[in-house]
């Protein structure tokens, strides 16, 4: 049953400098939330806190919720979150098919059962026949849907999209794009996603936040999405922003 991802007060510091402030925000299933603003501004940071990798260095505080269930102390096999790289990051020993195999989740038993799983994925993907195929001998945009469907496969409950169309030329990062918000959104879960590009973030049709730093220096997180939610901010001190709730009105 797909569930929310909730984030309660989420905050990530380096030790002389606060990233991002208190950010709470729910990302309904099936939803597509995007996360914008510069380099170092801890978007991908973000990511990795909520997969449960974030590097030493890195302080973070607040509370990770899927439905009724905190994860926010779980090590990241137990999470159920799953993420995608700019990278396909394929395993180039094993073959298509088994690629896919090492995602499925566990849950799919006996041979036969799983190879008919892993056939099917590809044959919806319109990759049929592929699975005996070194990944070295597939195209840019094969390779980056058989890491989408690795992913899903696993059944997580929640996807991060850590720029996964930026290596990816024009015609391809649009029609991956599309494949990958239509297989999100087959699969119900919430989605997060980080991108440089605006395209990106129109092709999601959803909400909209924008990390960055005001002109004192400190963080700040800005809201676009038409309209749909508001921001409210509690300031402690002038120019610094402490906390950002973002609350969508369409509920």
């Amino acid at each position: 049953m797909s569930e929310p991802l909730q984030l309660d007060q989420v905050s990530i510091s380096l030790p002389a400098r606060l990233l991002i402030p208190a950010l709470s925000v729910r990302v309904m299933p099936g939803e597509v939330l995007t996360l914008m603003g510069p380099s170092g501004s801890g978007k991908s940071t973000l990511l990795s806190f909520l997969g449960g990798t974030l590097p030493g260095g890195f302080r973070a505080a607040g509370r990770v919720w899927i439905g009724r269930r905190e994860v926010s102390a779980l090590p990241a096999e137990r999470r159920q979150i799953g993420i995608l790289f700019q990278d396909d990051l394929l395993f180039p020993h094993l073959t298509v098919g088994e690629n896919l195999a090492f995602g499925l989740s566990t849950a799919v038993r006996g041979r036969a059962a799983r190879a008919a799983r892993i056939s099917a994925a590809l044959e919806e993907a319109g990759l049929a026949g592929l699975a005996p195929r070194d990944p070295a001998t597939l195209s840019g945009g094969q390779r980056s849907r058989v890491a989408l469907l690795r992913l899903l496969l696993a059944e997580p409950r929640v996807l991060l999209l850590d720029e996964p169309f930026n290596k990816l030329d024009a015609a391809l990062r649009e029609d991956f794009r599309r494949f990958v918000f239509a297989h999100a959104a087959a699969a119900g879960v919430p989605v997060l996603m980080v991108t440089h590009d605006v395209a990106d973030a129109a092709a999601a049709r959803g909400r909209v936040l924008t990390l960055g730093q005001s002109a004192d220096g400190s963080a700040r997180i800005e809201t676009a999405d038409g309209g749909l939610c508001d921001a409210h901010r509690t300031e402690e001190s002038p120019g610094r922003v402490d906390a950002v709730v973002v609350v969508d009105r369409r509920q």
